[in-house]
């Protein structure tokens, strides 16, 4: 027991640097947004298709037999560009759009943050699936706590601008579509999650270079810019993904989603640290529920499904 202990504790430690990766990249990403004069497309092409050859070069090495088996099958070829292009590319897009518009690290990662809550309404819409108790339970924590954080006590007016916000939103949904699109291709055992995040990566990096190529427009390169953009490829994408693959070896994969909550925490200390932003407690409240709030959903949904399989068995 106390040897099971210390392995899943092994595994929320790996997933809670990886959140912490995240959300330091968040961080330099609002860095690069905002104070550094560099294209909003050529940022998105070089990123995505820098990342995309890292996270190809990497899988080739560890699955060499196995990174073109996703390309076996049609449905699998469909679903791969539809997690690249509505996934991958339209969250990347949309995340720098609510930064670059009025907007803050914090508040984006708080809205993309939101992205359960996107999944379990799109299973209520699209598959007609009544609501638990739950779900309408955590919508209404998640609505308040982004009332609260985005409003910083001043219900008058939004702390951020409305663009940011829309953008924000934006950038919850499309990391649903991030979760649940290549759901379908990583049940197939011969597809990596690695592989197909590098394939998704590459093709979002094709993609956004047919509308601004790398090597047109480049900005002057500089040493900050070299080393912000080497920090949003590694530590926003190759490094925490490795080590949420490496924590799941140690520690089941509802109690390393906990750790997600990491991240919006992350992004707002290093906000307060690198922006002098300035953060009321009404804030802090807003966060912490809709940290809450998630954590409820997926408990609560967890628990009702485990509920029904065991009663199914019997």
């Amino acid at each position: 027991m106390a040897k099971n202990s210390s392995k899943i504790a092994k595994g929320i430690i790996i997933a809670a640097i990886a959140s912490m990766m995240w959300g330091i990249s968040g961080t330099v990403l609002q860095f690069i947004s905002q104070n550094q004069n560099i294209p909003e497309s050529w940022f998105l092409s070089a990123r995505t298709l820098g990342a995309g050859i890292f996270l190809m070069i990497i899988s080739s090495i560890m699955y060499r037999g196995k990174i073109f088996h996703v390309f076996k099958s049609w449905k699998n070829v469909c679903w791969l560009f539809a997690y690249a292009v509505l996934g991958l590319m339209a969250n990347l897009f949309t995340f720098y759009k609510s930064i670059q518009f009025g907007g803050n690290a914090s508040a984006a990662t708080i809205l993309q943050y939101l992205s359960p809550l996107f999944i379990v309404l799109g299973t209520i819409i699209f598959k007609r699936q009544m609501p638990y108790k739950t779900d309408v339970f955590a919508f209404i924590i998640a609505l308040v706590g982004v009332f609260l954080a985005l409003t910083k006590g001043d219900f008058s007016e939004l702390s951020i601008t409305t663009s940011s916000l829309m953008w924000g939103l934006g950038s919850g949904l499309t990391a649903a579509f991030y979760v649940v699109l290549p759901r379908n291709i990583v049940k197939d055992p011969e597809n990596p999650p690695l592989v197909v995040l590098g394939w998704g990566t590459l093709i979002a990096g094709f993609f956004f270079n047919l509308h601004q190529p790398v090597w047109v427009g480049t900005p002057t390169i500089t040493p900050t810019l070299i080393a912000s953009m080497l920090t949003v490829i590694f530590l926003g994408t190759i490094i925490p993904f490795g080590l949420l693959l490496y924590a799941t070896h140690y520690a089941p994969s509802d109690v390393i989603s906990i750790m997600d909550a990491v991240q919006p925490i992350t992004t707002s200390i290093l906000s307060v640290i690198c922006f002098k932003m300035m953060v009321s407690g009404i804030e802090v409240i807003g966060i912490i529920l809709v940290i809450i709030s998630v954590y409820i959903l997926q408990k609560g949904r967890k628990n009702i499904e485990s509920a029904e399989n065991t009663h199914i068995d019997i």
